[in-house]
């Protein structure tokens, strides 16, 4: 991508579900080798995208995917609803 910048404001409330329960838990980035720290906060209601909007994030990050990886000994946190 290079070194382009962009500056734009976003209403994030608006992508967020109206229900915010939350998954929490330690993992990596989502590309090999998988091994930096980051605790992941994965919403459990989901939100949906178009056909259009999920082709156009894959062309900006074409590279955007990771094997699963195994839970080990990590700990996974369930929000109150």
């Amino acid at each position: 991508m290079g070194d382009e910048q962009v500056r734009a404001t976003l209403e994030v409330e608006k992508w967020l579900p109206l229900q915010r329960g939350y998954i929490e838990y330690d993992g990596s980035l989502t590309t090999p080798p998988c091994t930096e720290n980051v605790t992941w906060v994965v919403m459990t209601n989901p939100i949906t995208a178009s056909r259009e909007q999920i082709d156009s994030f894959a062309a900006a990050f074409p590279h955007n995917n990771r094997p699963t990886m195994p839970l080990h000994s990590r700990h996974v946190i369930r929000s109150a609803p």
